[in-house]
């Protein structure tokens, strides 16, 4: 069984730079207010409220650095060891609810071309799956806004990274991935727009790998956190700056006819 895998954030939806500028933002804000309302940590320090902002950058920057690595850590976790330091009781619950909030209000807009390029992978028989390094948000938070893009009817398999062990670049995500949809390595391409994608794929023993560069630019958090090592891994197969330019090439290293059921 032949398989497409791609990237979610920057291949087939995204965020203006800023909208993701400003969504950053929020994720700093929303977890400062749940650690400032929330009670001293018995016998703990209690650092000031203006330090708490710093406390989870420095976290979530933490979580960042380990993906790279290809490890996770959630944002649960981030948000519990920001507390920690901030000799506060970390109320979990209460800023994960703030961030699906705040989730499901951000202005996503899908890739375009991405449901024409799917319709027509799927027309040619091949299995598809969506694996995405999710380390500020739930990969639950966005499994919705994926829904009303209309990506369930072609996806046969998402994988989050907050849900497992592994982030990109690790090639067991990618392998994880693979085995749930009974596809081999060496019959699957992977589509994404970053290095630890194009990384972690040819670890895996992808038969290619397409960097996509079709998409606006990244908002100034976004790119001083995530983008630092564009660039600085290996080289992909292929390059493409529309999706409608993939179909061709993945015929060329799969086979079939990609045309769409029109």
């Amino acid at each position: 069984m032949s398989a497409v895998t791609f990237d979610l954030w920057h291949t087939l939806l995204y965020l203006s730079p800023e909208a993701e500028e400003e969504y950053m933002e929020a994720q700093v804000t929303v977890a400062s207010e749940a650690m400032r309302s929330a009670p001293q940590r018995p016998g703990a320090k209690l650092r000031p409220d203006h330090e708490l902002p710093v406390l989870f950058e420095r976290s979530y920057s933490a979580a960042v650095r380990a993906a790279e690595e290809g490890r996770t850590i959630s944002p649960e976790a981030q948000f519990r060891r920001a507390a920690d330091e901030a000799g506060r009781v970390a109320d979990v619950p209460g800023y994960l609810r703030a961030l699906e909030r705040v989730v499901a209000r951000l202005p996503f807009a899908r890739a375009p071309g991405a449901l024409e390029l799917l319709d027509a992978l799927k027309d040619d028989g091949h299995r598809i799956a969506v694996i995405s390094n999710t380390v500020g948000e739930l990969g639950a938070f966005l499994r919705p806004v994926i829904s009303r893009m209309g990506f369930d009817a072609y996806v046969d398999q998402y994988t989050f990274s907050d849900e497992q062990p592994w982030a990109k670049p690790a090639p067991e995500i990618f392998l994880a991935t693979l085995r749930a949809i009974s596809a081999e390595p060496a019959s699957s391409v992977h589509v994404g727009d970053g290095w630890a994608d194009v990384e972690g794929a040819q670890r895996a023993g992808y038969r290619g790998t397409i960097l996509f560069t079709g998409l606006p630019d990244y908002g100034m958090r976004y790119r001083a956190l995530f983008a630092a090592r564009q660039g600085g891994g290996p080289s992909a197969n292929f390059e493409a700056g529309s999706l409608p330019e993939i179909g061709p090439i993945i015929r060329g290293l799969l086979g079939g006819a990609v045309g769409g059921r029109g």
